[in-house]
């Protein structure tokens, strides 16, 4: 199994199941059994579940000494195979609210706090950097420094930018022109996805872009490969709620590829993977470990 360094966001999320969208004004409602809260954030939820598929993880972070900051503590300090590499200079730790409703649709409400202004320090990130066998760079500020020592090291970088409607994208384009693995989403792309694709390879040349398409499953490039896959989405149980979907895909993915460099391998899995996790309400719940994919595969 690989050791994997994961820089980005961690937060409290809260979930509410409501009827659906959409919301009507209501001064209470009594959704029994339909709020829960925990620890997610795109680098807690990707951490957790490269480390349930048997990966060694490097975990760097922002957080608060506050309440919220050390219920992250206690929760990564509960999950073999993390490193929590953390810089607790913050002053409140960030939060998330999520409304999702019986179809699996969802609306996100993100605090990031002033996570977005600080940098990041830790002594044990050069040992994690030089270490590691790929590094996930999420597209948070304080992430971007170490895009350039990850590139200087010689790591594989991968990133998921999440939306992108646009290729010179301001806010992403570092991440985009640094990813060796490139995912992003289909929601802000409009019109022909395979023509958004092949202007991102034109522009950034990355080695491999995912595009998840959602209940349609994903397209793949691939440098080696030359050409644009579709690989449909399949259905393992019962969608609860597709928050989590896509850093389930992305972790499985790079899990995978990571071991044996087969894109089409580790998209096939990873789309399995994420379709099993949306089985739960959590954005950081439902993962399967290695063994029990490759058996629900029949492998």
């Amino acid at each position: 199994m690989a050791n994997i360094l994961v820089a980005g966001l961690v937060n409290i999320e809260t979930t509410l199941k409501i009827e659906g969208f959409p919301q009507h004004y209501y001064p209470v409602t009594y959704p029994f059994d339909g709020i829960q809260s925990s620890v997610s954030g795109v680098a807690y939820n990707v951490a957790k579940a490269l480390a349930t598929l048997g990966d060694e993880v490097d975990l760097c972070t922002l957080l608060a000494p506050d309440m919220a900051g050390e219920q992250v503590q206690q929760a990564l300090a509960k999950i073999p195979r993390i490193n929590a590499c953390l810089d607790m200079s913050m002053q409140s730790t960030p939060q998330s609210v999520i409304l999702y409703d019986p179809q699996g649709q969802r609306q996100i409400h993100v605090d990031l706090k002033d996570i977005q202004q600080r940098s990041y320090s830790s002594p044990q990130l050069s040992r994690c950097l030089s270490q590691a066998d790929a590094v996930v760079m999420c597209n948070i500020n304080f992430a971007r420094p170490m895009l350039e020592q990850a590139k200087q090291v010689g790591k594989l970088i991968a990133t998921d930018v999440h939306t992108l409607g646009d290729i010179e994208d301001e806010y992403n384009q570092q991440f985009l022109a640094a990813a060796d693995v490139l995912f992003l989403s289909d929601e802000q792309v409009e019109g022909d996805y395979h023509q958004f694709i092949w202007q991102l390879v034109e522009r950034y040349h990355n080695s491999v872009i995912v595009m998840g398409l959602g209940s349609n499953g994903a397209l793949l490039y691939t440098q080696q490969s030359g050409h644009i896959q579709h690989f449909p989405a399949i259905n393992t149980r019962t969608i609860v709620n597709t928050i989590g979907a896509g850093d389930a895909l992305f972790s499985c993915f790079l899990h995978y590829y990571v071991a044996n460099k087969d894109a089409e391998q580790a998209l096939q899995r990873a789309i399995t993977f994420a379709s099993y996790k949306i089985g739960e309400a959590g954005a950081a719940c439902g993962f399967l470990n290695h063994q029990q994919l490759e058996d629900l595969l029949g492998n």
